[in-house]
């Protein structure tokens, strides 16, 4: 399979408060738009932000062979967030099940609290609703997502890639490609442990 090709969407005041603007682009990213996309997960993620925007790098060569997404939404011609799904593995007692992981969403920090990252989030999850991913999964606040339709792991037998993920933090949202056998432990891609961004760590 390759990656899902996404139309673009224009969200107006209706879809965001009116703090936000006029419209934002939500689109699906191009070669055009990596040097920006690095710079939001850059100034995004403070202290981790050069490792998240290298993480991105390589997780977006999967793309080219592997299904999955990444959006970016663009304000004024410039983009100001990003949003990337990337293939795993379920490993359920069946058999291996393709999934997506969530992960990362970054937004510049001027442009935080306006809704973008909600609009990105939900246009991402509407693209995979009608194809053949049954789950999306991802570390995270549950109050945040909770809102998208993620909702604990544990309460649908999956169990954590990692004991360092809090287990209020691994969730899952339940596409309707889901089939109740579908039940086991999230495996993640190598990106994610070359770049040791699984989980919390105690600080050095």
């Amino acid at each position: 399979m390759v990656t899902r090709r996404s139309k673009s969407l224009h969200v107006g005041v209706a879809g965001l408060p009116p703090a936000y603007g006029p419209t934002v682009l939500i689109r699906e990213e191009g070669p055009q738009d990596h040097a920006a996309v690095a710079r939001v997960h850059a100034l995004a993620f403070g202290d981790q932000g050069a490792v998240v925007a290298s993480l991105v790098d390589d997780l977006r060569l999967s793309l080219a062979t592997e299904p999955g997404l990444s959006l970016v939404a663009v304000d004024a011609d410039a983009v100001v967030g990003n949003v990337l799904f990337t293939r795993s593995l379920l490993d359920a007692p069946d058999r291996l099940v393709d999934v997506q992981v969530l992960s990362p969403v970054g937004i510049l920090p001027d442009h935080q609290g306006r809704g973008i990252g909600s609009a990105l989030i939900r246009h991402g999850l509407e693209q995979f609703a009608g194809g053949e991913v049954p789950l999306v999964f991802l570390e995270g606040s549950p109050a945040y997502y909770r809102r998208f339709g993620f909702r604990p792991g544990r309460e649908h037998g999956f169990r954590r890639p990692s004991l360092r993920i809090p287990e209020a933090a691994f969730q899952v949202c339940l596409l309707p490609a889901y089939a109740t056998w579908m039940t086991g432990t999230l495996v993640y891609r190598r990106e994610f442990w070359d770049h040791d961004l699984v989980g919390l760590r105690e600080p050095a």
